[in-house]
């Protein structure tokens, strides 16, 4: 299998292909009515009876758990409603002032490949990153943008303090 930092970053649609629409959506979306729209839209980009979108989108007060998330690692589960995600990890909270991107994107008007999706919006938020003077950084043996933050304690193991 291909190194994760091997993979080509690289994901621009095919000739002639219409651009990606961006909607910026005020006040907050509830999840289950985000859900609702994505499934719709999605149906509707794999149809041909829509665009490929990106939508930026603020949620009230919430989690969402993927694959390896526990009740137990929430230290007040009754606080926010609790969404199942169809995604791997834990639990990730967003809430107002958080803005999400869901991305809609067809992968047979690019390359039919997830792990080249998955780094090529990796490296999309890094250069967003960049563009805030802030540094962000892939790793090999974990999905996501990575933060070293040297202005925070050291980790009880000693390692740098980073946020995902």
């Amino acid at each position: 299998m291909t190194e994760r930092s091997q993979i080509a970053t690289s994901f621009l649609p095919l000739p002639g292909s219409a651009p990606v629409e961006w909607v910026i959506e005020p006040g907050l979306t509830s999840y289950p009515d985000a859900l609702a729209f994505m499934e719709s839209r999605a149906e509707a980009i794999r149809n041909g009876a829509a665009g490929e979108m990106v939508w930026l989108v603020e949620h009230p007060p919430l989690y969402t758990a993927g694959t390896s998330a526990r009740i137990e690692d929430l230290i007040d589960p009754d606080r926010f409603p609790v969404f199942a995600a169809g995604r791997g990890g834990e639990y990730t909270y967003h809430g107002p002032g958080q803005r999400v991107a869901y991305v809609m994107l067809d992968l047979k008007r690019r390359r039919e490949d997830v792990r080249a999706f998955v780094a090529a919006l990796e490296e999309w938020i890094i250069g967003t990153l960049a563009a805030f003077n802030v540094r962000g950084e892939r790793r090999e043996d974990r999905v996501g943008v990575w933060v070293v933050r040297p202005d925070r304690p050291a980790l009880p193991d000693g390692t740098p303090a980073e946020d995902k």
